[in-house]
Parts: C-alpha cells; sequence; structure tokens
C-alpha cells in the first residue's frame, strides 16, 4: 500500500502549474516551470541523424560535422532564454552554441536549439550518442 502526504496543493487550470511549498512554508516551487519542456537521445554519426527518443522534438537537421538542430514540437516563449544542457559519447562534449552563425541561423530561437558537439581539443566532431534536455517556459 501507498501513502501520498500533501499538506497543501495548489493548481490553476489556465497554466496548468502546480504550487508546491516547501518545509516550514518558507519557499514555494512552481512544479511547471522546474520540469524539462523538451529532451532528446539523438544519434549523430556519419552525416546521419536520428532520435532515439524525445519530448517536445519534432525532428533534427544535421547542419555540417558536429552541428545539429533540434525542431520543438511546442515552441518555448522567448527566443535564447532557455536553458540547455547536454552530454555527448565518444569523449566528446555537448554544447547550446548561441553565438553559432552556421547555415541554421541563431542557436536558441523559439522553434529550435541549434547545438555542437565538440572534441577535447575544441574541433566540431560527429558523436554517436547525444543527449540534451531544455528548461524554460513553453510559447
Amino acid at each position: 500500500m501507498s501513502t501520498i502526504l500533501v499538506n497543501t496543493l495548489t493548481g490553476t487550470s489556465t497554466a496548468g502549474s502546480i504550487v508546491v511549498t516547501g518545509e516550514g512554508n518558507s519557499t514555494t516551487t512552481n512544479l511547471q516551470q522546474g520540469l524539462a519542456k523538451a529532451w532528446a537521445s539523438v544519434q549523430k554519426y556519419s552525416s546521419n541523424i536520428s532520435i532515439f527518443d524525445s519530448l517536445n522534438v519534432s525532428s533534427g537537421v544535421d547542419d555540417g560535422v558536429g552541428l545539429t538542430t533540434l525542431n520543438w514540437s511546442n515552441n518555448m516563449s522567448a527566443a535564447g532564454h532557455y536553458a540547455a544542457g547536454g552530454m555527448s559519447s565518444d569523449q566528446n562534449y555537448m554544447c547550446a552554441n548561441q553565438g553559432r552563425t552556421a547555415a541554421a541561423g541563431t542557436a536558441l530561437t523559439t522553434s529550435s536549439g541549434a547545438f555542437s558537439t565538440v572534441s577535447d581539443a575544441g574541433a566540431d566532431k560527429d558523436s554517436n550518442v547525444n543527449l540534451i534536455a531544455i528548461h524554460g517556459d513553453l510559447a
């Protein structure tokens, strides 16, 4: 048998947010804002891109060696005002590259995010497994 203990649980039907009050009523957290708005497990290897699993990712684009754009199914509220974090296999590193000016254009838009996968030496490099999570507000 499971037990759920709730002191205060509130929400609004318009935004779908739930506010959770911390111990001692000292802090509150908006659960909706704290959830990942998109994530993906992406393979980008040998000029191919495959999305193994995802949330709020409609497609991916191979923009060249080590460069990927992910398109959101539901837009973010503001371009560049959300956090992206990721990791990659093959001793490479995945990052949201806000300053990238390749064919994909600005890295973090309301409808997509452009990412770079780089080696230890800082060179763009394809990687077999890439995991990315996006936090922010949906439009």
